[in-house]
């Protein structure tokens, strides 16, 4: 009795979506990537700066309603100093503009990472297609 043995041909399938990937495209790739990190960092970074202005605009609001000899406690570094109103207040102030100057040069750095990775992601959506997604799930 003879059995058959079917033989198999070795085809190759091949997706028509399969792309090529450069090592150029690949560095834009990684490049791309972490600037998405830099920026979910810068974010986290804006809030916690957002949040100290909040702050430091409340404690202004707030001692309006102290009195002009009350001794007030303003933490610098790990210490708290006393002060009069007009010494705190300035003070206070003085930590204000420097947390908006803090904010906008986040916001800038931001602005920067932002625009280069719009033009990777440019350049890659070009490149890919639909073989790509760099949008964020957010």
């Amino acid at each position: 009795m003879a059995a058959k043995v079917a033989s198999s041909t070795n085809k190759v399938f091949q997706n028509h979506d399969d792309v090529h990937i450069s090592f150029e495209d690949q560095q834009r790739i990684n490049r791309f990537a972490k600037h998405n990190a830099r920026m979910d960092d810068l974010k986290v970074e804006l809030d916690v700066k957002k949040n100290e202005l909040k702050c430091v605009e409340e404690a202004l609001d707030e001692i309006e309603l102290f009195d002009e000899e009350e001794d007030i406690p303003f933490l610098i570094g790990e210490v708290f100093l006393l002060h009069k109103l007009s010494k705190t207040q300035q003070l206070l102030a003085e930590t204000k503009e420097q947390v908006l100057k803090e904010i906008a040069s986040v916001e800038a750095k931001a602005k920067g990472i932002k625009s280069e990775m719009d033009e990777l992601k440019a350049h890659l959506y070009q490149r890919f297609g639909s073989n790509i997604s760099l949008e964020n799930d957010d």
